[in-house]
C-alpha cells in the first residue's frame, strides 16, 4: 500500500513537472525595447507582457526616445519592483543618442526650417539629461531602489539572446530604433534569426503627429528606423498612428483605471501621471495608448481586425519629410522589406486586457 502511495505521488510530481515544462516551452519569448515611462504607455505595455501567461519576458532594453535612458531605466526598475519581478526580468541600459550627431541641439533650427506638427512633444530632446539612473530614480520616486540594471549593454543582450534562441525571439520595439540599429550594425547576422519585430511607430496612410508627415518614434531617429525596417527579420509588424489614433483613452477609461489600481506603487504613479488631471477634470479630453497596442497584439494576435501588408521605408533625407514612413502598394525601392501594417484592433477586448492588468497589479 505504501509503495502504491509513493508511486502515485511520484507520478503526480512528474506530471506537474512535465506540464510546467511544456507550458514554459509554449510561452512566446519576448524582448521589450522601450523608451520607458510610468504606466501609459510604455509602462503598461511592459506590465502586460510581464504578467501575461502567453509571454516569457526575457528582458527590457531601454532606449532613448520619450525619455533619456537614465529616466527610462529608473521607471522600468520601479515598475518591476511594484510587481515583484525585479529579480526575474533584467533591465538593460541602451543607446542614449540618436544616429544623426547633434540632432537635439539642432532641433530649434530644424523646426524653423521645416515647421512642426500638431504635437509639440520632444521627448528626451525637451529636457536635461539626468546625471545617472540613480539620480533619476531618487527624483521620481523619493526612495532608494531595490534593484539595479544589468551590468552589460542592451545591444549586447539583444545580440546574445537572439543568437542563443534563433528563430524564436520576438522584439517589441516601442521607442526609437537606436538599440535595434546598433545591434544590426554590430552583428548583422542576427536579422534573419529574429522571429518577429513588432514596432510602435510611423504613420502610413494618415498624417503624422510631431511633423505633418512623421510620427515621433521614427522621426526622432529616422536613420535607425530605416536600418531596422530594411533588415531581413523573420517578420515585421508595425503599429502606426493609423491604428493608434483610433483607440482613445477618455474619462470613461480613466474612471475604470482609477477604480482598479489598488497597488499603491501604481496608484501613486497614476495620480502623478500627466494625463491624470486632464482626464479627471476634462470630460472632453482624450488621448491615446500607443505602445500598449503593440504589446497587446503580441500577447493576443486575434485582437487584430484589419491589416495591410506592404513594403515599407523611412525617409532619412534631411527635409520637411524627414522621418516620414512610406508604404508601397506598387513597386518598392531596392532593399526594402515587407511589413504587416496594423489598421484596426478590437478596442473592447483591448480595454478588457488593460483593466485585467490593473486589477492584478
Amino acid at each position: 500500500m505504501k509503495n502504491r502511495f509513493l508511486t502515485a505521488i511520484l507520478v503526480g510530481m512528474m506530471f506537474c513537472f512535465l506540464t510546467s515544462a511544456v507550458f514554459a516551452q509554449d510561452k512566446k519569448p519576448v524582448i521589450l525595447d522601450a523608451d520607458m515611462v510610468e504606466l501609459f504607455d510604455d509602462g503598461m505595455a511592459m506590465l502586460m507582457l510581464a504578467r501575461s501567461e502567453e509571454v516569457e519576458l526575457l528582458g527590457v532594453t531601454v532606449v532613448i526616445g520619450n525619455t533619456w535612458v537614465e529616466d527610462g531605466t529608473a521607471s522600468a526598475l520601479r515598475q518591476l519592483e511594484g510587481i515583484g519581478k525585479e529579480k526575474e526580468i533584467p533591465v538593460y541600459m541602451g543607446r542614449n543618442r540618436t544616429t544623426r550627431s547633434g540632432r537635439f541641439a539642432a532641433l530649434q533650427a530644424e523646426q524653423m526650417l521645416f515647421g512642426r506638427g500638431a504635437d509639440s512633444h520632444l521627448g528626451a530632446a525637451g529636457y536635461a539629461q539626468p546625471a545617472s539612473w540613480q539620480d533619476a530614480y531618487a527624483a521620481k520616486f523619493h526612495r532608494r531602489p531595490q534593484s539595479v540594471p544589468a551590468a552589460d549593454d542592451a545591444v549586447d543582450f539583444i545580440i546574445r539572446t537572439v543568437k542563443a534562441r534563433p528563430h524564436d525571439v520576438t522584439v517589441v520595439a516601442i521607442g526609437t530604433a537606436a538599440n535595434l540599429a546598433a545591434a544590426l550594425q554590430k552583428a548583422p547576422e542576427i536579422a534573419p534569426l529574429v522571429k518577429q519585430v513588432c514596432y510602435m511607430g510611423g504613420a502610413f496612410f494618415v498624417g503624422g503627429n510631431v511633423m505633418p508627415a512623421a510620427e515621433f518614434n521614427f522621426w526622432l531617429d529616422p536613420e535607425a528606423a530605416r536600418t531596422a525596417l530594411r533588415a531581413p527579420f523573420g517578420e515585421q509588424v508595425i503599429v502606426p498612428l493609423d491604428v493608434c489614433e483610433k483607440v482613445h483613452i477618455t474619462q470613461t477609461q480613466f474612471r475604470e483605471i482609477s477604480a482598479r489600481l489598488h497597488n499603491p506603487v501604481f496608484a501613486d504613479m497614476w495620480q502623478h501621471h500627466w494625463m491624470y488631471p486632464l482626464l479627471r477634470d476634462g470630460a472632453a479630453f482624450n488621448n491615446y495608448v500607443w505602445d500598449v497596442i503593440a504589446a497587446a497584439i503580441v500577447i493576443d494576435p486575434s485582437l487584430i481586425l484589419e491589416e495591410e501588408k506592404c513594403f515599407v521605408d523611412i525617409n532619412d533625407t534631411y527635409s520637411p519629410s524627414y522621418g516620414q514612413s512610406l508604404a508601397y502598394r506598387g513597386a518598392a525601392p531596392a532593399g526594402t522589406q515587407a511589413a504587416r501594417i496594423i489598421k484596426t484592433v478590437d478596442e473592447k477586448r483591448l480595454w478588457q486586457m488593460i483593466y485585467r492588468v490593473c486589477d492584478e497589479l
